[in-house]
């Protein structure tokens, strides 16, 4: 009976180890050529297994697509909770929320969920698939709401400046996009851009 049970963890440790490995090549792919240029018989060939394997763990492309931006979501998350550190100030806790933006944005993960999450047809698919996308981008604003309110209380922030308008505007800041130009032709850090982002943002809000 052991002997069994030994035999399927190991089996079970092969087949997550295979997933990962077909999920870190279809990120490769996705990555250069775009979902819809990406196909499972290039991401077979580049793991070195049949596309029927590849079809074992995902039943479709969109399946495939769909589980990668839940799990890089997720280590999103994780890596949010653990970037805001309780004992600081509201602002620190939000220019720490910059920094991992901005430095992860640029990373080839969060590249690739930026421009997953921006695309109308990904968007269909997430939709199909019931990705919660909308659920949990509301998280990330609560979040923050909840910090721009403990600014006021504490009398970091400006009280008499609404906080739907504060978060909208720090929301803005969240959409690399529009500084995508400073990194690129500028030659600046993501990191400098977010330390500059938020000087300018917090100087804005400070209570005087």
């Amino acid at each position: 009976m052991q002997e069994v049970t030994t035999q399927r963890s190991w089996k079970e440790k092969q087949r997550q180890e295979r997933e990962e490995q077909i999920l870190r090549v279809a990120e490769e792919v996705l990555l250069e050529k775009g979902y819809h240029e990406t196909s499972m018989d290039e991401i077979a060939t580049r793991v070195g297994i049949a596309k029927g394997t590849v079809y074992l763990h995902f039943p479709s492309k969109e399946d495939l697509v769909t589980t990668l931006f839940e799990r890089d979501m997720l280590k999103f998350f994780q890596n949010f909770d653990a970037t805001i550190a309780p004992e600081s100030t509201a602002s620190a806790k939000l220019e720490a929320i910059l920094r991992l933006m901005y430095g992860g944005v640029y990373s080839r993960r969060m590249r690739l969920l930026y421009s997953m999450y921006n695309s109308a047809d990904m968007r269909r698919i997430f939709q199909a698939k019931k990705v919660c996308m909308l659920d949990m981008w509301e998280q990330v604003s609560q979040r923050i709401n909840s910090l721009l309110e403990e600014g006021k209380t504490s009398g970091e922030f400006d009280a008499t400046l609404p906080t739907n308008v504060m978060l909208h505007m720090f929301l803005s800041l969240l959409s690399p996009r529009g500084f995508e130009r400073l990194i690129v032709e500028g030659h600046m850090s993501a990191e400098e851009l977010a330390h500059y982002l938020a000087q300018i943002y917090f100087k804005g809000i400070h209570a005087h």
